[in-house]
């Protein structure tokens, strides 16, 4: 009981912070991790000089940079590190739009880091896009691997009647989820803790999914995805929706692809298990080439290329 009481704190903590920075104007764009890495490693980068220097490029300040209740909701939380003589916050403030989002300070090492980045704003791109189109009224959603929350956010204040499931399999994930939700102001967003749809019942009319599909060696929940190629997770969700999805639903995957001598092998396996009348689907490359530093890891050596793709997928009968 005392530990949900000073987690509960913590989490008042950090969204009270958020209201603050938000209230101030705050405003950052999230990089990938590697030019997140050349930009602090500029000179000049090496210390902070202001709030998006302390909590968008994660670098050490001193005590006295921010206010002392900032730094009171820090202690609350948790989240300031001592560094030498210096301060760091271990957490990052994100913007998209005028939402603002929590998530993990810069290097994203941890096994339970929870990530936002390029990714997070393609996914959120893909699915207001298909939000303005579509003539279909949201009434039960999901969001698979929610992270931040930012799926689910973009549903709920997109359809303010809809009941919106945000799952991940990492309670961090879904503590940030909850804070994000808060300080967005709405209220028809719940948090689940489950493997995808394992511990979920329901069913629904739209299933989102911005699912990790890197080769990483640490095996970090949110970067690694399975798979000699990444794609696993990505077929794992594509089989659940087919079983979920409600007459007249759909899912949005937004994922990323390895591809090897000019094929795309989830391509090849969507083509596989779509056959037949039961489903319409769509799938697009968004970017032919990105996080081209990862062709750098083990296990990329015959990759040529990653790509950004996103596939709609409709239950039609």
């Amino acid at each position: 009981m005392l530990l949900d009481q000073n987690q509960a704190y913590a989490d008042q903590a950090l969204l009270h912070l958020g209201r603050r920075l938000s209230a101030d104007g705050y405003r950052f764009t999230c990089v990938t991790p590697a030019t997140h890495a050349r930009v602090n490693d500029r000179t000049a980068a090496q210390q902070a000089h202001d709030l998006r220097d302390v909590f968008g490029w994660s670098r050490p300040f001193p005590a006295s940079l921010i206010s002392s209740d900032e730094l009171a909701q820090l202690k609350t939380a948790g989240v300031v590190q001592a560094q030498g003589e210096l301060l760091r916050s271990a957490v990052r403030w994100s913007s998209l739009d005028n939402l603002l989002l929590v998530h993990s300070a810069w290097p994203t090492d941890s096994h339970d880091a929870v990530f936002f980045g390029p990714d997070s704003y393609r996914f959120a791109q893909v699915i207001q896009d298909f939000l303005q189109h579509s003539p279909r009224r949201v009434e039960h959603a999901v969001d698979l691997g929610c992270g931040t929350g930012i799926g689910a956010l973009i549903i709920a204040r997109a359809a303010p009647h809809a009941q919106v499931c945000a799952v991940d399999i990492n309670p961090l994930a879904l503590r940030y989820t909850a804070i994000n939700a808060a300080l967005a102001g709405v209220a028809n967003v719940s948090v689940e803790l489950s493997d995808l749809l394992d511990g979920i019942g329901a069913n629904f009319d739209l299933i989102v999914a911005n699912p990790p599909y890197m080769l990483d060696a640490q095996q970090r929940a949110y970067r690694h995805g399975g798979g000699a190629l990444g794609a696993e997770l990505s077929l794992r969700i594509i089989e659940q929706a087919r079983e979920r999805l409600v007459m007249g639903g759909t899912l949005l995957l937004y994922t990323g692809v390895a591809i090897v001598d000019g094929r795309d092998a989830l391509l090849d396996a969507v083509r596989l298990r779509l056959a037949g009348p039961a489903f319409s689907w769509h799938y697009r490359e968004l970017d032919p080439d990105v996080f081209g530093e990862q062709l750098l890891e083990p296990g990329y050596a015959h990759v040529e290329r990653i790509a950004a793709v996103a596939l709609t997928l409709t239950r039609i009968a």
